[in-house]
């Protein structure tokens, strides 16, 4: 069709007279620096007013040279000149470092998955070469050929790989590209960013660690509402310390008057000044336009100033301007070309007319608009029947076009057959649209699209066949799609509501998958019913369906709800099912996953042996199950193998678990949970400081992340043994809704919760609190699981300090035997049982003894020094002051080494009020602890209170305490001197400062 023709008549000239002089000229504004014509804003004028904006971007830039990435948003109103300083900050930083440049387009609800980011990652693989960025990703390089094609050849196999394999890809490019230069990634017009890629940003953040890496990313702050994607993005950003926000604002007079001056090339007097400062409010952009408008009256409201410069233009000028307001972004001449309709030169003639009257630009052969505001304003001025044809107009040709040179991805049809009022069109495109995102692990994009599908669905006559599929499988797919993007809410609305709509006609395997489905995202959330659901599944595929795979799955869903709700025994049951249907159905990963949940729950009920076999048999057929199962079981397994006090087993097999997420490439993701399963048992061990060094090399999670709560969980735990006390709290108070969220359905994380409170009650040297929630633990009515085994052999020593300070213990010590014994005897060692029995019934003998069975392997580190602490105070209770002196000291030494600070605190206080230690100041009076040891090592390095936060994960005000006591304890009265007095000390191997010697590097 010709779209010149459709658009209709010119109604330029009407809005033009409007403007006229015989309105009433402006005395004040326009005949000064005019001549009556419109002019326009040059590009080479000098940037006024953001010198200290421009500043902060470099210091940006300055830390990520030194290795610290990180993250500006520059963000304000429409106008205010984002793009400018964006443009100015990369024109200097190019010289320096690689930039890439990625657009986010308005295209409404229908954007494309990963649209800025795709023309940025084939920026950067352009700069590495193919050969070496597929080396760079290594085994990610399939997933990433999704968003990068020309890293491979032939069509994607998704199935091998998986939306972590993509993440950690990305993440790997962009790091590798780092080390050969430093890297800027820029995102403009981050409000028109679909969900996807607000996703991969906040992963790329807060995994990047280390590297020379900036991401410079544009918002215009008047398009952000509350609660839609940027907000939350903005919002959980900021909040996690990930990125700064360097908001742009308006000009003052000063400024206002040096850009006229520019523009207009003379002086400018102090009533048109005043005039302009009413008429554009210090938007840069308003400025030029006023400054740069026709001599005469100005036009009454924004959009009709915006609209000066079309409304000069002649008839086919303007009509190609309309046409290319209907473009989401940039637009090809070819395209326009084809759309136009009209002969070359009038084509030419008219691009020309619209670029020299201040409205389209011309970049790299494409066409678009000056700025975003003059597309918005010409796009509205269209009536509604000429938006919907010109919007047909570009449908039609896109789909002609397909596969050409030109976008004809599902969401560009989506978008424009939407606006064409094309409602059965725009179904089809919405639903190609969602399959497109979900190939693409795009998830939360995939979902906008499923949504609109649901809404354009009630306007097509016969829906299933356009759609070509029924309404109820839409909607089970669209859950799904909602469940992977983290959208656990909205995925059960989804189907709930698909499941009203069963009836007698639906297929009762989609029946049976809604079931299933909606039982996981009740689980997702932390609510009852899975189980119950899995239980209504299963019915309808023993009765109706005739598929294995499907049988195992839902058994093995059932397995996994009983292993978690403490039911171990009706799990080994159901995953014995799960195990005889996944044989028969030849499914490796569902013959792994059974054995190890029958495994895992055989080890609760003390059936070690079998465990011992149901794991090999998981570990043997895992390879076949796509890395999902083989990672299942190195988390399984390293954690049960921790529970049963076999700690350096356990860290074996979590640091081969940890491998292999490597070897997948999807370490920075399914890995994480691994890495808190390493941390355990270090912690348990002793290892402080490898334990803190695993710890800080895991980014920031997200409290809706069931694997980012578990390590948070152990960071507190790890932050209580470091004696940060304010740090913990304030981390456990930040998440503590979620936690207990997940507590309520999953007893494991129950028991986490329960050792950090008795952790941070110790650690505030508040025993009766932390016996109080000992005693609470023994009293629980749920099954008791092997997390207590190791909680009630430390509890040891919350006993052993309330006794020492006058309180009852009688009803304790009874409630800790009573649960000790509902411990498997077959997992409940002689050794710990020694231990035990001299805390909670102390002699000097039995003490005596007990140091001993400290020193046996996998017996907790912590029991070394607390032992020998309740050993000193019972010999001097005996007045023998020279064995209870060395007891004494070689507690401290241990606690010391493992930089266990609660202890430390405790042996220091003993030793002064028995006079057996130095009777100058307390221990935590002259050393320093875990945690100051590391702020000093990063004074030393020349970091301020906020980046030291920021590398330890701590608050600036907690850093500053910490540099407070450090000055205080080294004698010293700066950060110069605190430096360089630990410098002397390390070199002299001074103890204070060696032992327990941690580090934020990562492994």
């Amino acid at each position: 069709m010709n779209v010149l023709a459709a658009l209709g008549a010119d109604r330029g000239a009407g809005r033009g007279a409007a403007l006229g002089v015989d309105r009433g000229a402006d005395p004040d504004v326009g005949a000064e620096w005019h001549d009556g014509g419109v002019t326009v804003p040059t590009d080479n004028s000098t940037m006024v007013g953001r010198d200290a904006d421009l500043a902060e971007l470099r210091g940006g830039f300055d830390r990520a040279l030194a290795g610290r990435p990180g993250a500006v948003l520059i963000e304000g109103e429409a106008g205010i000149g984002k793009t400018r300083l964006l443009r100015e900050a990369c024109a200097e930083l190019s010289a320096r470092a690689d930039v890439h440049i990625g657009r986010c387009l308005d295209l409404g609800t229908a954007r494309s998955a990963y649209g800025p980011l795709i023309p940025i990652l084939r920026s950067v693989v352009r700069a590495l070469g193919i050969d070496e960025a597929r080396a760079a990703v290594g085994v990610g390089a399939e997933a990433l050929r999704m968003l990068v094609p020309e890293l491979g050849e032939g069509v994607v196999a998704r199935e091998s790989t998986s939306p972590d394999a993509l993440r950690n890809a990305v993440a790997a490019l962009v790091e590798h590209a780092a080390e050969r230069s430093p890297q800027v990634l820029v995102i403009e017009d981050l409000h028109w960013a679909d969900d996807s890629t607000l996703v991969m940003l906040s992963f790329l953040m807060r995994t990047l660690q280390e590297g020379r890496v900036l991401l410079l990313m544009t918002c215009r702050s008047d398009d952000v509402r509350r609660g839609d994607a940027a907000s939350r993005f903005i919002a959980e950003n900021t909040r996690a310390r990930v990125m700064e926000r360097l908001r742009l604002e308006r000009l003052d007079e000063s400024a206002t008057r040096d850009l006229v001056e520019q523009l207009s090339g003379r002086p400018v007097s102090d009533a048109v000044l005043a005039r302009l400062m009413e008429r554009a409010e210090g938007v840069p952009f308003f400025i030029e336009e006023v400054a740069c408008c026709a001599a005469g009256r100005l036009p009454d409201t924004l959009r009709e100033m915006l609209l000066v410069r079309f409304d000069q233009l002649d008839d086919d000028a303007r009509r190609v301007v309309r046409l290319a307001s209907g473009a989401e972004g940039m637009l090809s001449h070819s395209l326009l070309a084809e759309l136009a309709d009209l002969p070359d030169d009038r084509l030419d003639e008219a691009i020309r007319a619209a670029a020299a009257g201040g409205i389209l630009s011309v970049d790299d052969g494409q066409y678009g608009f000056r700025h975003a505001l003059l597309r918005e304003a010409v796009h509205d001025d269209l009536l509604p029947g000429e938006r919907a044809r010109l919007h047909r107009a570009y449908a039609e040709a896109l789909e002609r076009r397909a596969p050409g040179v030109d976008r004809c991805d599902g969401s560009s049809l989506a978008h424009h057959w939407s606006l064409a009022q094309v409602p059965d069109r725009a179904l089809v495109a919405a639903v190609q649209a969602m399959q497109e995102a979900k190939n693409r692990f795009a998830f939360a994009t995939a979902a906008r699209f499923g949504e609109l599908a649901l809404e354009l669905w009630e306007q097509v006559p016969d829906a299933e066949s356009v759609a070509g599929m029924p309404h109820i499988r839409l909607m089970r797919q669209l859950g799904s799609i909602l469940r992977n993007a983290g959208e656990a809410e909205r995925a059960l609305a989804v189907a709930e509501r698909a499941l009203a709509e069963v009836d007698e006609r639906t297929d009762p395997s989609d029946h049976a998958r809604l079931l299933r489905d909606r039982g996981f995202y009740l689980a997702n959330l932390g609510r009852e019913g899975a189980a119950e659901l899995f239980l209504a599944a299963l019915e309808i595929v023993d009765r109706s369906v005739d598929d294995d795979v499907l049988h195992a799955t839902l058994l093995n869903a059932l397995a996994g709800r009983y292993m978690l709700g403490s039911k171990p025994r009706e799990a080994i049951i159901t995953a014995t099912q799960a195990l005889e249907i996944a044989t028969r159905a030849g499914t490796a990963r569902e013959i792994s996953v059974a054995h190890n949940l029958r495994g895992t729950c055989r080890m609760y009920v003390g059936q070690l042996e079998e465990a011992f076999t149901d794991f090999g048999e998981a570990a043997r057929f895992a390879p076949g199950s796509n890395g999902g199962a083989e990672l299942r079981y190195h988390v399984n397994y390293s954690d049960l193998l921790g529970l049963i006090g076999r700690n350096r087993e356990a860290v074996e097999v979590a640091e081969a678990g940890i491998a292999r997420a490597r070897e997948l490439g999807v370490e920075r993701t399914a890995g994480v949970l691994m890495v808190q399963n390493l941390v355990e048992p270090l912690l348990t061990l002793g290892d402080l400081e490898a334990a803190t060094r695993w710890l800080s090399a895991v980014p920031a999670g997200r409290p809706q992340v069931v694997s980012d709560q578990y390590v948070t969980i152990t960071r507190i735990r790890a932050l209580a043994w470091q004696g940060d006390v304010d740090e913990a709290e304030r981390l456990q108070d930040e998440w503590m809704p979620t936690l207990q969220r997940t507590g309520r359905l999953e007893r494991q994380a129950w028991y986490r919760l329960v050792e950090n409170e008795i952790a941070l009650a110790a650690a505030r040297g508040d025993w009766t609190a932390a016996l109080q929630a000992v005693v609470a633990m023994t009293e629980d009515p749920g099954f008791v699981l092997l997390h207590a085994y190791r909680m009630l052999l430390e509890a040891g020593w919350v006993v052993a300090e309330v006794r020492a300070s006058g309180g009852s213990v009688v009803q304790a010590v009874a409630a800790i035997r009573r649960l000790w014994l509902e411990i498997p005897e077959s997992v409940r060692s002689d050794d710990w049982a020694g231990i035990l029995d001299a805390l909670l019934e102390p002699s000097t003998g039995r003490l005596r003894s007990a140091v001993a069975l400290t020193e046996r392997p996998d017996v907790p580190a912590i029991m070394r020094a607390v032992v020998r602490l309740e050993l000193a105070r019972m010999l001097l209770a005996d007045g023998e002051r020279n064995e209870a002196r060395a007891a004494l000291t070689e507690a401290a030494t241990v606690a010391q080494e493992i930089g266990h600070v609660p202890l430390q605190r405790r042996i220091a206080d003993v030793g002064s009020a028995s006079g057996l230690l130095s009777a100058g100041a307390s221990h935590d009076e002259l050393e320093l602890t875990a945690r100051e040891r590391q702020v000093v090592e990063l004074i030393a390095e020349g970091l301020s209170n906020r980046q030291i936060g920021e590398r330890l994960f701590i608050s600036a005000k907690t850093a500053s305490v910490h540099v407070s006591a450090i000055l205080r304890k080294l004698g010293v009265s700066s950060r110069t001197e605190a430096a360089l007095v630990a410098a002397r000390a390390v070199g002299s191997d001074d103890r204070s400062l060696q032992r327990g010697h941690s580090s934020a590097s990562t492994p």
